[in-house]
């Protein structure tokens, strides 16, 4: 029997007070019924005693503490999840919003979830094709691993994260691919975009998106990574499905966990976000990844805009610590219209090495990558000290170090966001490039991989 309270105490802002309540517990889900009839819904985020602190999913407007009433469903926030999900758009409550009729679920998941025991996971060793040069051939992302963007107001982040939600897959397997796409804290306009491009190339038959309008309740931001990462979970465990899980952009998740955090009155930590940052955050990125007795995976992409650009800010900070690398997007590239604007010497992929190679990419993958590096970092150098000193300064092997950086950019970094790359294709113009210099400079390529690759023209 669920009991019903008209024991509201006090509202403050996006928090509840309820006293004299039996048999409630940390976060489950609770109903407030209005005089009118209304129901919105709420979560138990503190007991004490028979005292509850519950959080407003919607806005605290209209709520009457004598004559509102409040019940507990004796259950966490629940996502109802099943194959149907793929194809959907739904709010960041878990609702369809795309006119379509309500999922009838396979199963209820809380969708608070649990992180993949350690012990449990296997290492992510399977290359993911993305179609982008910067990414696939230089930072290769691996299935499982957690690989997040840092962004920076203003650059096309959004644009990118559409790209490679079309155009990535897992080769050489049959295992079927899907993506589940969360937009947390955007504007009209970008939904939009999103929601149009999916239908424009037929890619939202394979995603299921989650959007969090800017105009939402901030209180909606906390759940819908969540709620992605629960129907992630169902496809990838359940259904044994291969999913890439993007969220974009998890500053605007931290902001509202700040802004609960600053309602509750808790100490602050940096810059006034709430000390758990780094725990709440671990807790979600680390139900990513693959584990034993399930062919499905979940690999993560976060997106997150640097306020100022400044990568010591406690999101960026922290969400580097936890996850497996970065993808830098930079200022400078973007002026020049290169897209999509990655900085690939600031940018890792920690496990790159294990998803490159024969039988994943190619033979000449890892050699390459690390000659391109090593290239187009001497060629950067070159360009600073003729800035300085004058080209006439530069020896003529310098010049074409400088004239390489400059190639490496208008053509390896700049593809575009339409043009979709195959490994191979990437590999071929790394090496197209690299004849631009002596082959005696090619240094950190095996013998035998250049005597194999060079006059491959």
């Amino acid at each position: 029997m669920i009991r019903e309270y008209k024991t509201i105490e006090e509202v403050a802002g996006p928090l509840m007070l309820v006293r004299q309540v039996e048999g409630v517990k940390y976060d489950e889900l609770g109903e407030i019924e209005l005089p009118n009839g209304e129901i919105r819904r709420c979560r138990v985020l503190e007991v004490d005693g028979r005292n509850v602190l519950v959080q407003l999913f919607e806005s605290a407007a209209g709520i009457n503490l004598a004559q509102s009433k409040v019940r507990f469903t004796g259950h966490g926030v629940q996502l109802p999840v099943s194959e149907a999900m793929l194809g959907r758009v739904f709010n960041g409550m878990g609702e369809p919003i795309d006119g379509g009729p309500r999922i009838i679920p396979d199963k209820l998941l809380n969708i608070s979830g649990t992180p993949i025991n350690p012990s449990a996971r296997y290492y992510p060793s399977e290359f993911i094709q993305t179609g982008i040069s910067t990414i696939d051939g230089l930072n290769t992302l691996v299935r499982g691993q957690k690989l997040p963007i840092f962004s920076g107001s203003g650059l096309p982040h959004a644009q990118l994260a559409a790209q490679i939600a079309r155009q990535a897959k897992v080769r050489g397997t049959d295992t079927k691919f899907a993506v589940v796409f969360a937009a947390v804290g955007i504007t009209f306009e970008e939904a939009d975009f999103f929601i149009t491009d999916f239908k424009r190339t037929g890619a939202i038959e394979r995603t299921v998106l989650f959007m969090n309008l800017a105009s939402d309740p901030a209180i909606e931001r906390i759940t819908t990574p969540r709620m992605a990462l629960t129907a992630a979970e169902y496809l990838a465990f359940d259904c044994n499905m291969h999913v890439l899980v993007i969220i974009t952009d998890i500053t605007n998740y931290a902001e509202a966990l700040r802004e609960v955090s600053a309602a509750r009155k808790e100490i602050p930590g940096r810059r006034g976000y709430p000390g758990y940052l780094y725990t709440d955050l671990a807790s979600m990125f680390e139900r990513a990844g693959r584990k034993m007795g399930s062919d499905g995976s979940i690999t993560l992409i976060p997106i997150l805009a640097m306020p100022e650009d400044d990568k010591t800010h406690p999101v960026p900070d922290l969400t580097g610590y936890i996850t497996e690398g970065q993808i830098i997007l930079s200022r400078e590239l973007y002026r020049k219209g290169y897209l999509p604007p990655v900085d690939v010497l600031l940018s890792l992929s920690r496990l790159k090495d294990k998803g490159i190679g024969p039988g994943k990419t190619r033979e000449d993958h890892a050699n390459t990558m690390n000659q391109l590096f090593s290239c187009y970092a001497r060629g950067k150098e070159a360009k600073e000290l003729m800035v300085v000193l004058g080209e006439s300064a530069l020896t003529p092997l310098d010049r074409l170090y400088a004239k390489f950086s400059d190639e490496f950019e208008a053509r390896y970094v700049n593809q575009g966001f339409n043009e979709n790359r195959t490994i191979e294709e990437t590999l071929d113009l790394g090496w197209e490039l690299l004849r631009i210099l002596p082959k005696s400079e090619m240094k950190r390529i095996k013998p035998e991989i250049l005597d194999k690759y060079w006059d491959n023209k």
